[in-house]
């Protein structure tokens, strides 16, 4: 057999299967092809295709070539708000994640690859620039995949938003909301700017005038007016008015443009004042007696009976139907002693009936009057404590409603609430206030045309209604418990202190805190002016308060002021 034949022969059968190919020898391992890398010389797999190894693929190839490495970001130095195209504002802190989601929709070609991590790179925050660090697979060669970071540059550029340059012109605004109540002071307005700050309603506000009388909110849209009509609604007895007036009118399509202006009035009842109710309302009431004092204010406006302890709440709709002015306001209360104090019993809630002999502060030294009377008051007083109430012996007001009382049952004195001594001017408290930043009406002021010393009077009148208001906040833990008060920090004896805020807001210090709790009181901070009270002892004064005025816990208070405000948009001119 020739050795062409045999050839052919063993190849036929080893296709066949009938010869066996060579068997690896046992324990012995097999040997992977491999080539060098044309470019460093490092062993790689000779069975993937490749001729590089995969430093080399990443150093030779960019798989974000066609990325923006450089982008802009449209500011407004006003709003403190972002560009987010094509024509969306947005609040975004900074290193925030709504801005690093802005700042990735400004790049383009980021679609190409897929995006692994973003973080941003600390920059000056006054440097106008932004950097952010990404981090993107994608495919080099057929079947390989790799991994790159590069980092993109982002220049701030100032602009102004649209809802600022119309707030820069005039007749911009669309609504109006004006707050108004028919009393003497302001403190209702100091408690009603408290819980917008705390419930954040101002935020669409594009202007906020402050009248001789009240606020004006200005908005760019109607139903932005619509939002504050409901919070106020919730927080205080009102009643609205509305009026429209045309703006333009589009002959060709009959688009009409209208300024709508929503009239408020509050219910001109403040806590602590002395209401006498007519006949047929106290009737109606529960029958309840027709002197009462007003313990809070809320949606509706509490009152209690001080002789019986019944309790009634007056709906503004009810109000409105047949309104009434107070008897008497917190202006005019006058300090007692307590000399003696005996508990009927009777309590609900936190009020206790009492029988108390009192007299006044200043007949101490002068005579022997004494009264006898039954307070509410009996769950906090103790003999020796002063206390404030109204005087009503050999009083006649005029006021159609007291001459309807049946003169034989109406008491000597109606005691209101505890005295607590005078904070000195020198001491500082240790917590403040937030402000809302708000303009001036100078049309109406020119319209008074009041002299530099009316002004300075009418000032210094706006002064003592806002102390008297933080000495209610002192000694009321249930008014403070409905509002945010913030640790005042290191400068305690500073009295304001303003920080631009949301563009409507500033920070102003007040002063002290006290006791959450949960209703809320409108204005009516008693106003304790207590003509009668002789304080000639500095050192006597600081013991009693010490011993006497309610102590405000730090668990009481907001850390500080621009670590809270975040959420509105911190903003620092």
């Amino acid at each position: 057999m020739s050795y062409q034949s045999v050839f052919n022969a063993t190849a036929t059968a080893i296709k066949g299967g009938a010869v066996p190919l060579a068997a690896p020898i046992e324990g012995q391992q097999s040997i992977m092809a491999t080539v060098l890398c044309c470019n460093c010389g490092v062993p790689i797999d000779g069975t993937s295709g490749l001729s590089m190894c995969y430093d080399c693929i990443k150093l030779s190839v960019d798989i974000t070539e066609g990325i923006q490495r450089e982008s802009t970001l449209n500011f407004c130095r006003n709003c403190e708000r972002f560009l987010r195209p094509p024509n969306q504002w947005t609040v975004a802190q900074l290193e925030s994640r709504e801005l690093l989601a802005l700042c990735l929709k400004r790049l383009k070609g980021l679609s190409k690859v897929r995006l692994i991590d973003a973080s941003f790179i600390w920059t000056e925050p006054h440097s106008r620039r932004i950097k952010v660090k990404l981090t993107v697979q994608g495919e080099a060669f057929v079947n390989t995949i790799i991994q790159q970071s590069f980092e993109v540059e982002y220049i701030v550029v100032a602009t102004q938003c649209p809802d600022c340059a119309k707030s820069f012109t005039a007749n911009t605004w669309r609504a109006t909301v004006q707050i108004r109540q028919k009393v003497p002071h302001k403190r209702t307005f100091f408690y009603l700017e408290q819980l917008i700050l705390k419930h954040n309603a101002h935020r669409d506000t594009i202007s906020i005038q402050e009248t001789k009388d009240g606020l004006d909110f200005f908005y760019s849209q109607k139903n932005h007016a619509v939002k504050m009509l409901d919070f106020l609604s919730a927080v205080a007895p009102i009643r609205t008015k509305t009026s429209s007036e045309l703006i333009s009118m589009d002959t060709h399509t009959s688009v009409r443009s209208y300024k709508f202006t929503y009239s408020v009035e509050l219910v001109p009842i403040c806590k602590d004042d002395l209401v006498c109710l007519p006949k047929k309302l106290a009737r109606a009431s529960g029958n309840i007696s027709q002197l009462v004092l007003c313990s809070r204010i809320g949606n509706s406006v509490h009152l209690v009976d001080p002789a019986t302890l019944d309790m009634t709440d007056l709906q503004p709709t009810t109000y409105w139907r047949t309104p009434f002015t107070t008897l008497n306001t917190s202006a005019n209360l006058t300090e007692f002693i307590v000399l003696d104090i005996e508990l009927t019993g009777l309590t609900k809630g936190k009020l206790a009936l009492a029988d108390a002999t009192i007299a006044r502060s200043s007949d101490m030294g002068r005579n022997d009057n004494t009264y006898y009377v039954r307070t509410h008051l009996g769950g906090i007083l103790h003999p020796g404590d002063t206390v404030l109430g109204y005087f009503l012996s050999n009083v006649n007001f005029n006021h159609e409603l007291w001459d309807t009382l049946d003169q034989r049952n109406v008491p000597d004195v109606v005691l209101v609430k505890k005295s607590y001594p005078r904070r000195k001017k020198n001491k500082g408290r240790n917590w403040k206030l937030r402000r809302m930043a708000k303009e001036y009406n100078e049309m109406e002021d020119q319209g008074n045309s009041m002299s530099s010393k009316q002004r300075q009077l009418e000032a210094d009148k706006v002064e003592r209604d806002y102390e008297l208001f933080l000495q209610e906040l002192e000694e009321d833990p249930e008014l403070r418990g409905t509002i945010n008060l913030y640790k005042q920090g290191n400068s305690q004896n500073s009295n304001v202190q303003k920080t631009r805020v949301s563009g409507m807001e500033g920070v102003e210090t007040a002063e002290p805190a006290a006791e959450p709790e949960e209703d809320y009181e409108m204005s009516g901070v008693d106003k304790m002016e207590t003509d009668n009270h002789v304080d000639n002892e500095e050192d006597d004064d600081e013991e009693a308060e010490g011993e006497s005025l309610p102590d405000i816990g730090l668990e009481e208070l907001l850390d500080e002021i621009d670590e809270l405000t975040l959420e509105d948009g911190y903003h620092s001119d």
